[in-house]
């Protein structure tokens, strides 16, 4: 870290706890406030739109108040976050509960009063890619002169996750006791069990694509291989032209990419009709449901998928790499509950033999999920307000 980025971090710093102090002293602290906060979307997304609908339906007495900003890199970005960050910590210093799916800088910086809940729900399943305090020393992760200024994933009352058995990797990836993680489950899971909800997904995916209506749909999702909020432009690492020789018309392949993850190149030239981004039109959650395959590297995604019993599959094309960089939680090969491929063609056997086992995804989800009954945003509720 260079002089100028120390300084300014100092004042930047210093800035959000007298703003903190200031509004503690004239506002009023407000026992039914909820305060949402995000920097992943500049809307109600995942694990907090599904609490949030649950308080709503719950708690009429509470009130609401939503922070979303997206992270933009540019100074104007950084400019118009500075001003995000100084309405956080007046909403940090009125609200009773504060509840973020991600790291929020304020959090780590303004030292919480003890009544105020800080409730973290972490976007990610499950415990696969290592971070916050476990990626320490790793080009990835926080490096430690960073960490003397902002000690990141601290002040959290409790953080919430899928299972015990996960409990342990989040104790140290924050850095707190493991009283504090609570596995009362994913908000967002409970999609899975709404019929309503799936029937509404099914009817709009045969609207807007009805030339997919009875096609074997293998949603790819790579995961997100930037630090913070940028990733450099992404290549999808298999022959697409190939793939749509062996496989169409019968099966096509859906992609959903990370949000940060700019300028992924589709290489779609002669595969339109077999390659389809769905990105911008259906949440991962949808897609999830939608799709009969999911094929990815890394990505949290595997965990939810598990809910659904379908086949997974694994292509990882920069895995040596990727342990270097950031690593896991678990040796890879023996963890992931489906085949590994490094090579287009025999993948593309194992779509076409449809050779499936799905013992190990049914293990993989009783493991890494202590309930699958979609009612844990309920829990949650319940438990925490």
């Amino acid at each position: 870290m260079n002089l100028l980025k120390k300084m300014i971090l100092i004042a930047v710093n210093g800035m959000l706890k007298m703003i903190y102090s200031i509004s503690s002293l004239l506002f009023p602290y407000k026992p039914y406030k909820v305060t949402f906060a995000s920097y992943r979307s500049e809307q109600l997304k995942g694990n907090l739109l599904y609490l949030y609908n649950e308080l709503q339906s719950s708690r009429d007495h509470f009130t609401y108040t939503k922070l979303f900003k997206k992270y933009d890199s540019s100074f104007l970005g950084k400019l118009d976050y500075v001003f995000h960050l100084v309405r956080a910590c007046y909403h940090l210093a009125t609200s009773a509960y504060f509840v973020v799916d991600d790291y929020y800088y304020p959090i780590y910086v303004v030292n919480p009063k003890k009544k105020t809940r800080v409730i973290q729900l972490w976007h990610a399943a499950g415990a696969f890619k290592k971070f916050g305090h476990s990626t320490k020393g790793k080009s990835f992760g926080p490096s430690l002169e960073y960490l003397k200024y902002v000690n990141i994933h601290s002040n959290y009352s409790n953080v919430i996750v899928s299972s015990k058995e996960v409990v342990p990797y989040f104790a140290e990836a924050f850095n707190m006791s493991t009283e504090k993680i609570l596995p009362l489950g994913l908000p967002r899971t409970d999609y899975f069990y709404d019929k309503d909800k799936t029937t509404t997904t099914v009817e709009k995916f045969s609207l807007l694509y009805p030339e997919l209506t009875g096609k074997k749909l293998v949603l790819y999702a790579p995961t997100f291989r930037g630090k913070s909020h940028y990733q450099a432009p992404f290549k999808i690492p298999f022959d697409l032209k190939e793939m749509k020789k062996q496989l169409a018309p019968d099966i096509a392949l859906i992609t959903h990419f990370h949000p940060y993850m700019k300028g992924a190149n589709l290489d779609k030239e002669g595969c339109s009709d077999f390659v389809y981004d769905l990105s911008d039109d259906f949440d991962i959650q949808e897609l999830m449901y939608l799709s009969d395959i999911l094929l990815t590297d890394y990505s949290s995604v595997i965990f939810e998928f598990s809910l659904l019993e379908k086949p997974i599959a694994f292509f990882p094309f920069d895995l040596e790499e990727y342990i270097k960089e950031r690593d896991f939680y678990y040796d890879y090969q023996c963890f992931i509950p489906g085949p590994l491929f490094r090579d287009t063609v025999p993948l593309i056997d194992w779509l076409k033999t449809e050779t499936f086992d799905l013992e190990s995804v049914y293990a993989f989800r009783d493991k890494f999920f202590d309930y699958a009954d979609g009612n844990a945003s309920k829990r949650i509720v319940e438990c925490l307000f």
